[in-house]
Order: structure tokens, then C-alpha cells, then sequence
């Protein structure tokens, strides 16, 4: 932290921390290598200069929350936003919009080769309009000049050259740098957008080089010239800010819950790109859609991928050899089971219909418990799983699913999420027209959505904070500044032998503070009730 502090001071990079040695390695199963894009470098940085990189990117980041400048709709590179919040966004949307008897169209656009692409003045001119202080400025100046690097290709290794283009993919700093280089382009494609004659209620999500325009209407030709339209205009922008779309991974899809949709296509070749065609499922940010949002393709996928999983790991051990039966469990709690349950808070809410989505899991989790247990196939589910001491996968997607709803209690005022909330929960920020506030009795009662059912975990919260106070800025908290003078004492495990050790060792160190007049103990214990609701508790 120190280091940190004295390179932001000094306005100046290391240059031991700015060489890189760039490994080459092809990218499987291409027919030929004739092109570079068939080849995926990685690049090995100084290790003392990315833990450095890191305190200054989770300063950044609470900065650029703090201040207001990342645009709300930036879900991806920022701290407290991931893909998870742009499917439930998403989700909630296009089941608002139905409501109205408006359907849902979307593009989705890929910006060609995002790093590399940044340019470093446009950059700067971003971080000053971001309010940062000129040695935080110079300092970025410092970190992306006189760079270089060299090329390794199995045993073969290039000369020196200088690398003072771009932002490293590689680094801590550049998701916080993209997003801050990104945010004015979402500013502008919206001011253009409120100049136009005619009102385009279009919508933008940005997801690090990852774009998607929304639009909702009614008629399916009105839709498509407002996509058309602000695709022209968030193209040219890009290219303004000296990025390129790349058109040939265009794509769009209709939401709809008409039985014969009409799926039209939209012509993009007056703006440089393709004619393009919606799909019957629509992969973005790994999820996998279909037009009436039931999610049977995107669990079916991840079940049989965590079912050839198993199959793999079976090499591992059986009923006599091999891995012990809580070793398997484990494996199969953290290697397995996060891939099977990806994304599942877009399809997991009150008043959908999931049997379909439970029963693909349901046989997957009694794969596994056969795995684990070495059970007969013909074992009844319900007994070996208990024996492997699998939870009921619908009882385990309820408890996640109540911790996820927690989590928007705590997440910053721009958050996006906030604007689709009760006007209670909305932290003063705008509410979006598909807000539940901007529903009428009717729709919200008929309303089906992620987060409906967020809202009423909400109202059950009776204590919250704010994550953004100064006195939780990084490298101004107690901890920072007197780290030489805290202890800690947690429990390893919950053995009987390691808590009683560590039992011994808290006594020992509650008898040394109570000699010691300049030194204090505090102790801090948390649990959940009965009653289901999460309390702690602290002594000084």
C-alpha cells in the first residue's frame, strides 16, 4: 500500500514493473494458423507490480462508483455488477414489457479487438473528466509509456519491443479503464439520442466489450428502425472514440409469447454491416434464451455439461479405490455444481414454471450421488442422496436465491438494479418505465419477475448501510493505518481438537491485553436464528 501511495505521489511506474514476456499459444481446434486471431498471447507480468496494480484498482473503483461517473448501465469491469445483474435486468424488462402487450427486440454487438483498440489520450482526457487529481493522471501517464515486451513461442524468444499502445487485458487496472473509457460513449449515444426529432425510447447495457441496444414496442417495424437507428449512431460514436464494431458477430432476437412470432430481420448493410436474422435461442453473456424465456435450453445445456463432467471424474475413483466419498462431495460442491446452477436467479422466481428446469437438475444431482455413495443404479434418489449429503437442489436454489435478494440491499446508489425497484428501495436514482413503481395495481399483482421477488425479500430488511461512506474507502480504513498493532484470532476449523486449541490461544491473548493498559480486546460472534433472521454481536 505504501509503494502504491509513493508510485501515485511521484507520478511515476517502475520501470522493472513495465517489462512483459508475451506467451504465444494457438487456440485449439482451428483447421489452419494462417491469421494472428487464431493465436491467443498471454502475457506474464511482474508479480510484485500486479499486487500494486491491484490496491490502485480497488481505490479506482471506489472512486469511480462514489463520484457517479461510470454510467449505471455499465455491468461489467466494475465492482458490485456482473452478468448476473444483466440477466435479471434483462428478465425483468421484457416480462414488464409484456405486460403492456409490448414485445422486446435486441441487438447485441461485439467492439473488434477492445484492448488493444484504447487509446491512451482519450483515455487521459476521461480520467481528468472523471475528477481525478493530477498525480493520479500523471501517474496513468507514466504506467502506459516506454513499455515493452517479448515474444515467446515454444523455445524461441523475439527481441524487445515497445508496447505503448493499448491496455493490458492482462492487468488489475484495465476492467476499471475500460469502463471509465466507455462510460462518456454511453453519455453521448444518449444526449444524441434526446436530439433526434422523433423520441427512441432505445435502451443500452454495456458489458465490457459487449453491447446490447433494447428496444420495446408494440409493432414489430417500429422496433426494428429504433435499433437500426441507434446502431448507426452508437457505431459512429465508437468510432469517434477510436473503436470499431465488429459487425459479423451482430445479432438479434425478438421476445415475444405469440405461438407463430413473425421474427423479422433487420438489414444493417446502410451501416456496414450484415443482414441479420434472429436465431431460435440467443446465446449473450453465456445464457442462453429462447423467445418466451423459459430457460429449458440454457439448464438442459449446463446439466449435461456438468453430466460429462461426471463422467470424467470417474477416472478419479470408485466404490474401492481412489477418492473418498467426501472428497467426491467436495468435488462435486465446487467444480460441478456452480456450473449446473449458472445464471439460475433469471429463470428461479415465484409464479414461473420450473419443474421442467428442476427435473434436468434433479438428474444430475443423482448422478453425482451415485458417484459419490458408489450406489447401485437402481438405489432409491432420496436415500443416496442423504447419504452423500447432497441438499435437495430445489431447496439449495431457494437458499442462494434468498441470499442473492440480500445482496441489492448493500449495492451502490447508480446501480441499475435500483431503478427497477420500489420507489423504497430505488436510493433516489430515476426509475426506469418498467419500474414496479411505474406499474399499475393490476400489472404489478400479474407481474412475473426476478425482481418482484427482490422487493419483498427487501421489505423484510430491517437494518442496511451504505457501502460508499468514506470511512470505507481502501487505504483509509483503521486496519490501513495501524495494520502493525490488529491481531486476529479466527477459528482454522470446527474440529473439536482445533477449537479447543484455539480456545487456549484466546485466552491467552484475552489475558495479555488485560495486563497490557494500551492494548483492547474485542470480540465478535454472528449467527442466524431460528426465527431465520441474521444477527452478530460485539464486546469491547
Amino acid at each position: 500500500m505504501h509503494i502504491a501511495n509513493a508510485c501515485i505521489t511521484l507520478e511515476y511506474w517502475l520501470s522493472h514493473f513495465k517489462s512483459a514476456n508475451s506467451v504465444v499459444i494457438p487456440k485449439p481446434n482451428k483447421t489452419s494458423y494462417n491469421t494472428p486471431s487464431f493465436f491467443q498471447p498471454i502475457v506474464l507480468l511482474n508479480t510484485t507490480g500486479k499486487l500494486i496494480e491491484k490496491v490502485v484498482s480497488n481505490r479506482l473503483q471506489f472512486h469511480m462508483t462514489a463520484n457517479g461517473f461510470l454510467n449505471p448501465n455499465q455491468l461489467g469491469g466494475v465492482k458490485q455488477r456482473s452478468t448476473t445483474d444483466a440477466g435479471v435486468y434483462l428478465t425483468h424488462i421484457i416480462c414488464a414489457g409484456w405486460l403492456r402487450q409490448c414485445h422486446t427486440s435486441v441487438i447485441a454487438f461485439d467492439i473488434a479487438q477492445f484492448f488493444p483498440s484504447l487509446n491512451h489520450e482519450f483515455l487521459f482526457i476521461c480520467l481528468k473528466k472523471a475528477g481525478l487529481n493530477t498525480n493520479v493522471v500523471g501517474f496513468f501517464n507514466s504506467y502506459h509509456s516506454n513499455c515493452f515486451t517479448t515474444y515467446t513461442w515454444n523455445n524461441f524468444s523475439s527481441l524487445t519491443f515497445n508496447t505503448n499502445i493499448s491496455i493490458g487485458q492482462g492487468s488489475a487496472l484495465s476492467p476499471i479503464l475500460s469502463a471509465i473509457y466507455l462510460a462518456p460513449v454511453i453519455k453521448i449515444f444518449k444526449k444524441r439520442l434526446k436530439r433526434l426529432k422523433e423520441n427512441i425510447p432505445t435502451d443500452i447495457l454495456s458489458f465490457v466489450d459487449n453491447g446490447l441496444l433494447i428496444s420495446q414496442e408494440k409493432s414489430y417495424s417500429l422496433s426494428s428502425s429504433f435499433l437500426l437507428c441507434s446502431y448507426n449512431i452508437i457505431s459512429k460514436i465508437l468510432i469517434d472514440a477510436g473503436l470499431v464494431m465488429e459487425h459479423s458477430k451482430t445479432e438479434l432476437f425478438h421476445f415475444t409469447r405469440a405461438r407463430h412470432p413473425p421474427n423479422p430481420s433487420i438489414d444493417l448493410t446502410s451501416v456496414g454491416g450484415p443482414v441479420i436474422s434472429p436465431k431460435p435461442i440467443w446465446r449473450y453473456l453465456g445464457f442462453y434464451f429462447d423467445c418466451k424465456l423459459n430457460f429449458n435450453y440454457h439448464t438442459h445445456f449446463y446439466a449435461t455439461k456438468c453430466l460429462s463432467t461426471l463422467s470424467a471424474m470417474k477416472m478419479l475413483g470408485n466404490s474401492s479405490r481412489g477418492l473418498l466419498p467426501i472428497q467426491k462431495r467436495l468435488l462435486y460442491r465446487t467444480c460441478i455444481l456452480p456450473i449446473a446452477l449458472y445464471e439460475f436467479q433469471l429463470w428461479f422466481f415465484k409464479g414461473t414454471p420450473i419443474v421442467k428446469n428442476i427435473t434436468e437438475l434433479k438428474k444430475m444431482q443423482r448422478r453425482a450421488a451415485l458417484w459419490i455413495t458408489g450406489a447401485f443404479r437402481t438405489s432409491p434418489s432420496e436415500g443416496i442422496k442423504a447419504i452423500a449429503g447432497l441438499i435437495p437442489i430445489a431447496l439449495h436454489l431457494r437458499k442462494l436465491n434468498g441470499r442473492h435478494h440480500l445482496r441489492y440491499i448493500s449495492i451502490p446508489p447508480s446501480h441499475t438494479i435500483n431503478s427497477l425497484l420500489d420507489s423504497q428501495h430505488a436510493k433516489n436514482q430515476t426509475p426506469h418505465k418498467t419500474a414496479t413503481s411505474k406499474l399499475t395495481m393490476k400489472q404489478q399483482a400479474n407481474l412475473k419477475s426476478p425482481i418482484k421477488d427482490v422487493n419483498e425479500q427487501l421489505n423484510s430488511v430491517r437494518n442496511c448501510f451504505n457501502p460508499l461512506h468514506p470511512l470505507f474507502t481502501p487505504g483509509s480504513r483503521i486496519v490501513n493505518h495501524f495494520s502493525s498493532r490488529i491481531s486476529f484470532h479466527s477459528p482454522s476449523s470446527s474440529s473439536d481438537e482445533d477449537l479447543y486449541q484455539h480456545l487456549q490461544s484466546l485466552n491467552l491473548a484475552f489475558r495479555s491485553s488485560q495486563v497490557n493498559h494500551n492494548s483492547a480486546a474485542v470480540i465478535a460472534d454472528g449467527g442466524v436464528k431460528k426465527s431465520h433472521v441474521a444477527t452478530a454481536a460485539a464486546h469491547i
